[in-house]
């Protein structure tokens, strides 16, 4: 098995030399080995790669000059795999005459070393024939053009394969794919040379060169040309960059101004721990697109009480710190709510949270018509009828405690989102934080352990503060070794309360910037309960917030009404 990563590189000379291909969609759990072998702020992608090729057992990897890190990966390659065939194949960054030629002689090279290396032999021949199939296998693929689902374009690096998967699961049709490797190529001109012209070999460089170009081709403004022809039927664009590389970053920022279409970045370090997150921003900005289509399914269900007996839906948002429901008749009146800790198992804190709610209401199982759960654990909730992301959900929420909500703060347990509705309390924009409990209800818990205080005091004591501290670090682990020398130092706990808010205030203000800072603003989540978090945002917006009685509430509210609003009765 050969493996790559660009999308340059001439995989169809090794399928013509009896040689399987794979291109290398790495997914892991840790950088150990890269860690030892490369420098730690290496790309991620290239750090992945490295994990999975020391294991996974290739015949030889081809790699491309396509950046640094990669010119890295290779050396640490050849060194660590020395009876593989490790290949460097560079690229031109020109597309003209000259420059394909070059390509041309820079793929000659690399089938000589390749024969001297497995003993195989290439012909034109088999090229020619490989070439045929693919370009009859991609005919068969096309979509027809009236395909339903939402349709959309990949942009940037390489895209993960869960990101894949999971359009597929939901449906979607991918009009294009520009990532690294995920383009179909079309070889027009080899299709028209013959081996026995030859000019097959000559034809296929030019091609494989004509591509929609990667960013670090001279011509890549050829890329928001490609997109442009795609607008008319585009419902949106996912833009995917890896951590460490910035390339992709100003594409992203380019494509949002310049184009009127909907598009949701999405930053990945291609770790698995990283996929509850994609998920997260990928389904909410599926189901923002399906709002504003008005293509967002209708389920009927079958009643389930008897009679004329009133109907109840069910909300339950499982988060990482608590677990919580609402039960709302058929004329959107909260009828009960819990809020309970997450335990160790979110499945058995969502049977005890349903429990616990049911019995507030006075109501059983059977009464209940629908139910939708909302949070990290939406999947894993049994009982749902059906799951939606927490950026609706909050979204929803939000509009119904206060439809002149236009944005919205959620601080969680485990992540901060910057949301923007519009009238209809649908999601307009959405921003999350990264992968990390930076500015966040876990964040403030392990700080108020450490000033040995309860978090729900942390706020009140921030109110009474005198000498204004700064904590630099937004590091969990670095923040708490700032707070302990500032005990050292004996500063007043108020005072470190309340650099601590203003830490999370200045985070916080950084995700709204990103989505727009549109008045009125509502504060959702526990962390809506602080008084010193709530007024240090304040402070930077020059706008007072909205707080419901109960933000820690506003997702399971949420996914309430979608269990009503979604639903249809028999």
């Amino acid at each position: 098995m050969i493996g790559y990563v660009c999308k340059y590189t001439p995989v169809e000379i090794f399928e013509a030399m009896g040689a399987e291909t794979a291109r290398i969609q790495p997914s892991v759990t840790d950088f150990n080995q890269a860690d030892i072998l490369m420098h730690p702020n290496m790309c991620s992608f290239v750090k992945s790669v490295l994990e999975v090729a020391v294991t996974a057992g290739y015949e030889g990897i081809v790699l491309t000059t396509c950046c640094d890190s990669v010119r890295r990966l290779y050396d640490v390659l050849k060194e660590q795999l020395p009876d593989s065939f490790i290949y460097m194949l560079d690229v031109p960054r020109k597309v003209n005459e000259f420059s394909a030629g070059m390509y041309r002689d820079n793929i000659m090279k690399m089938i000589d070393a390749y024969e001297k290396f497995s003993g195989r032999h290439f012909e034109e021949k088999a090229l020619s024939e490989v070439l045929r199939r693919h370009a009859e296998a991609d005919r068969l693929r096309s979509a027809p053009a009236g395909s339903p689902g939402l349709k959309l374009g990949l942009v940037g690096a390489r895209c993960s394969g869960g990101i894949i998967n999971l359009l597929e699961d939901h449906h979607v049709q991918i009009l294009f794919d520009m990532t690294c490797t995920g383009l179909r190529r079309e070889f027009a001109a080899a299709g028209r040379a013959g081996s026995d012209d030859g000019g097959l070999m000559s034809a296929y460089a030019w091609d494989l060169l004509n591509q929609v170009p990667c960013l670090r081709m001279v011509k890549a403004t050829g890329r928001e040309k490609f997109i442009e022809g795609y607008l008319d039927r585009l419902d949106g664009i996912i833009c995917h960059t890896v951590k460490f590389c910035d390339i992709y970053s100003f594409e992203y920022n380019s494509i949002k101004e310049m184009m009127d279409v909907p598009v949701l970045q999405v930053e990945t370090d291609l770790t698995r721990q990283s996929e509850g997150q994609i998920r997260t921003r990928v389904e909410a900005f599926l189901e923002s697109l399906d709002m504003a289509k008005g293509t967002a399914k209708t389920v009927q269900v079958i009643k389930r009480n008897r009679g004329d007996e009133k109907m109840y839906f069910l909300g339950v948002d499982s988060g990482s710190t608590s677990t919580n429901a609402v039960i709302l008749d058929e004329n959107k009146n909260i009828a009960a709510f819990d809020i309970i800790r997450t335990g160790a198992k979110s499945g058995d804190s969502a049977e005890k949270v349903l429990e616990d709610v049911l019995a507030k209401a006075g109501i059983v199982r059977d009464d209940v018509a629908a139910i939708v759960s909302t949070g990290y654990g939406r999947v894993s909730i049994p009982y749902a009828d059906e799951n939606v992301t927490e950026i609706s959900c909050h979204g929803r929420g939000a509009h119904y405690y206060n439809p002149a909500v236009r944005t919205v703060l959620d601080i969680g347990g485990q992540d901060s989102k910057a949301i923007r509705l519009n009238e209809k309390g649908e999601v307009v924009d959405f921003v999350m934080n990264d992968k990390c409990a930076a500015g966040t209800g876990r964040f403030l818990e392990m700080m108020a352990r450490t000033l040995e205080i309860d978090v729900s005091e942390l706020g009140p004591v921030s109110m009474g503060w005198k000498e204004n501290i700064e904590i630099t670090s937004m590091c969990t682990v670095f923040a708490e070794s700032e707070v302990i020398s500032l005990i050292a130092q004996n500063k007043e706990i108020a005072d470190i309360a309340h650099g601590l808010c203003n830490a999370i205030a200045g985070k916080a203000y950084s995700l709204m910037k990103r989505v727009g800072l549109e008045e009125t603003f509502m504060m959702t989540g526990g962390v809506a309960l602080n008084p010193g978090v709530v007024k240090a945002i304040e402070e930077r917006t020059g706008s007072r917030f909205f707080i419901s009685d109960q933000p820690e509430i506003a997702g399971a509210l949420g996914a309430a009404l979608f269990a009503l609003e979604k639903y249809t009765v028999r």
